[in-house]
């Protein structure tokens, strides 16, 4: 996989460093159109808008493809062993560094983690204290809200 993330800006850093919380979701592509466009509304009213960040996938499938165990003790090992290189962090999970660094790009790609360069070695940082997973579930058609008997 080619890291085809472009670096972050400091100022984008500096407010992704604010943020101590990344909201993971499942949403159609029209929630999320429609989601989108009312946060741009907001900014054009001259309002600030007021969301904390967040990872919409469009299915469940997606979501659990990209967020497997696996990647999830990858997230957990860069957050609390803050690794200086993508080397040291396959050595520190002892995993392959080809795999790691796969993983790594797929979640720089997505938002999760960004690179912090020094030289030729990329620092992998995650920038969250905690990861919240929210999986709303439909509600049934025609607005039926039935209680099942116990």
């Amino acid at each position: 996989m080619t890291n085809s993330t472009p670096p972050l800006h400091p100022i984008e850093r500096e407010q992704l460093h604010a943020e101590s919380t990344l909201s993971v979701t499942v949403k159609s592509s029209s929630e999320f159109h429609d989601d989108v466009t009312a946060d741009i509304e907001t900014l054009e009213g001259g309002e600030g808008a007021d969301s904390a960040p967040t990872l919409s996938f469009a299915s469940y499938e997606e979501m659990m493809n990209a967020l497997t165990p696996t990647v999830l003790d990858l997230i957990e090992v860069v957050r609390h062993e803050e690794p200086a290189s993508i080397n040291e962090t396959a050595r520190v999970a002892g995993r392959d560094v080809k795999n790691v660094h796969e993983e790594l790009s797929r979640l720089a790609q997505l938002g999760v983690i960004f690179f912090e360069e020094d030289g030729k070695r990329k620092r992998p940082v995650v920038w969250f204290d905690e990861l919240v997973i929210s999986l709303p579930f439909e509600k049934p058609k025609g607005g039926d809200t039935a209680s099942a008997a116990p």
